[in-house]
């Protein structure tokens, strides 16, 4: 009997033909049967996919061999499964060459070596974060969107107003977050692979003490669940938006309707419209649209 898996993985290394990396990437995934999404740039991979446990670990013995790849860090979470056996959580099977790993909007800016990202931030695995939170006043800094912040964060987090990654930079050129420049600040996201993008644009900027979470907040929760510092629900990019570390986990979300709390992400029911927001079942039932796209349920 099938076991879906799902696999999150990134490896930062100079790659000299993306397109020759991805067309070996479609062949390797499509013959086990994954689907998912994995894109390649000239600084590296990205992906996360879903299958059987099986195929997705005949998947990462053939990413690492290839020898750029093979320190690549999977974390693996439990995936779910059609009736013919495949994962239900993605469609369909994309693997495309883009010119940045995360959409920064500054592929120049970030420097790549066979070590990985030049001068990003020091690394933290979450028994590091805990001792230097004990130890100095820290920021914690998210590195994700906004609408994925709504719904988990570490207490007390930076929470930048931001729906796409590219507008970070001309946050951070804008002078608004010019007073944490002299703090110790803590950078994280999803698995990670933002933060080693963040954490150099940042200290390109003048921030001069960032650190980032190493394995990002997955990593976290498989230490320290919802036992630690973190709270919520985690936003990910699969068939289920949001998942708990614990049968505990605390509901830090605010339907932007009633206010009431709300771990729920939906997608706008206007099929041109690509917004999400957090909204209670009552609230989404009278109202399905975003506010751009306000809708009434017929009754």
């Amino acid at each position: 009997m099938a076991t879906p898996k799902v696999i999150l993985y990134y490896a930062f290394a100079p790659l000299p033909d993306p397109e020759a990396i991805r067309l070996w990437q479609h062949t390797l995934a499509d013959s086990l049967g994954l689907r998912g999404r994995v894109i390649i740039s000239r600084h590296g991979i990205n992906g996360t996919l879903g299958g059987d446990v099986v195929e997705l670990k005949k998947y990462v013995r053939g990413l690492r061999s290839y020898a750029p790849f093979k320190d690549a860090d999977i974390k693996w979470s439990p995936g779910a499964a059609l009736s013919d056996g495949t994962t239900a959580l993605f469609p369909r099977l994309s693997v495309k060459v883009r010119e940045e790993l995360v959409a920064f909007g500054a592929p120049d800016a970030l420097t790549v070596d066979e070590h990985g990202v030049v001068d990003g931030g020091t690394k933290l695995t979450p028994e590091d974060l805990h001792e230097l939170v004990a130890s100095e006043d820290v920021v914690f800094f998210d590195g994700r969107n906004h609408i994925e912040s709504e719904i988990g964060r570490f207490r007390g987090a930076v929470r930048p107003p931001v729906e796409t990654t590219r507008e970070f930079l001309d946050l951070l050129d804008s002078g608004a977050y010019d007073h944490l420049k002299d703090r110790p600040v803590v950078t994280y996201c999803t698995g990670g692979i933002r933060c080693e993008v963040l954490t150099p644009l940042m200290k390109q900027r003048g921030f001069r003490e960032v650190y980032q979470l190493d394995g990002g907040i997955v990593r976290y929760g498989e230490t320290f669940g919802d036992d630690g510092l973190w709270e919520g629900s985690l936003y990910v990019f699969d068939g289920r938006i949001a998942t708990d570390f614990s049968d505990h986990a605390k509901i830090v979300g605010t339907c932007d309707r009633c206010a009431g709390p709300t771990k729920d992400v939906r997608d706008c029911v206007d099929v041109a419209c690509v917004r999400q927001f957090a909204r209670c079942d009552a609230c989404m039932d009278t109202d399905p649209g975003c506010d751009a796209h306000a809708l009434t349920a017929a009754p």
